[in-house]
């Protein structure tokens, strides 16, 4: 998809009633990113700590960041969203009365050539100013029972019978899954739950594109990743917390920096 102007680029808030410093927080960057005339955001996944259905919209958190995106959007911004693996059954309802659309698990962004001068001689020029966007839990491919549990999750079977359940059945199923998530993440080695290395190339493979932005990782960098066929960007969004939290954002030249919001 083509974009004109700037966009920033956020994932993995997980905002929750038990931070509304968070929130705050995100209020306070959507005010701006308004203000500063963005031409549009790109929430790629995880904006919830989690998300049970479209029917819970009622509750507070959930009315109150409706409402922040779209006064947003009523703005000017375009806001467009990417599930992650917290929020993934967020749906139509929930886009529309947000102002938000809801873009597939992988999308390419921006069009158009990088100038040659803006990479060595020694390396073939990035071919594009444009940007493959996602969550990024998908590149965790060393993580083989996440994947499995995605699978399962993902199916519109297994949604349907999760979504027909009582919002009660469900908040209690979303909070045992959570706890049983967070030992099964104590006990994993940091690497198993990082990238792997073998899954970004076959994504550069499968595109023009050389430039990659992502979250999902929790650790946010950069990294030149060399291809067969010249050099690539991997580019890792933060996720947000106490004294963490940033931006990426790109101009219309294609021209990404870093934006730190963790003040």
């Amino acid at each position: 998809m083509n974009i004109s102007g700037t966009a920033r680029f956020i994932s993995d808030l997980h905002l929750t009633s038990e931070r509304p410093d968070l929130t705050a927080r995100f209020a306070t960057f959507l005010a701006n990113t308004a203000s500063e005339k963005i031409s549009s955001l790109f929430i790629l996944g995880d904006l919830f700590d989690a998300w049970i259905g479209d029917d819970d919209l009622a509750q507070p958190l959930h009315a109150e960041v409706c409402e922040l995106l779209r006064r947003l959007h009523e703005q000017g911004t375009q806001v467009f969203f990417i599930a992650g693996n917290r929020d993934f059954l967020i749906g139509d309802a929930f886009a529309r009365a947000s102002g938000m659309q809801r873009l597939s698990d992988i999308e390419k962004v921006g069009a158009g050539d990088t100038p040659q001068n803006l990479a060595p001689v020694s390396e073939k020029p990035l071919r594009e100013t444009a940007v493959i966007i996602m969550h990024g839990d998908t590149l965790c491919t060393d993580d083989t029972d996440y994947q499995s549990f995605r699978q399962l999750v993902r199916n519109p079977a297994w949604q349907a019978d999760f979504l027909a359940q009582p919002l009660t059945e469900r908040r209690a199923q979303a909070v045992a899954l959570r706890q049983k998530s967070k030992v099964a993440t104590r006990e994993k080695s940091q690497d198993i739950m990082d990238v792997n290395a073998d899954t970004v190339q076959k994504v550069f493979a499968a595109s023009t594109c050389r430039r990659l932005i992502h979250g999902h990782t929790h650790r946010p960098g950069y990294e030149k990743i060399m291809l067969a066929d010249g050099a690539a960007e991997r580019w890792v969004l933060s996720d947000w917390d106490t004294h963490r939290g940033d931006a990426l954002e790109m101009d219309a030249a294609g021209n990404i920096r870093r934006i730190d919001l963790s003040r």
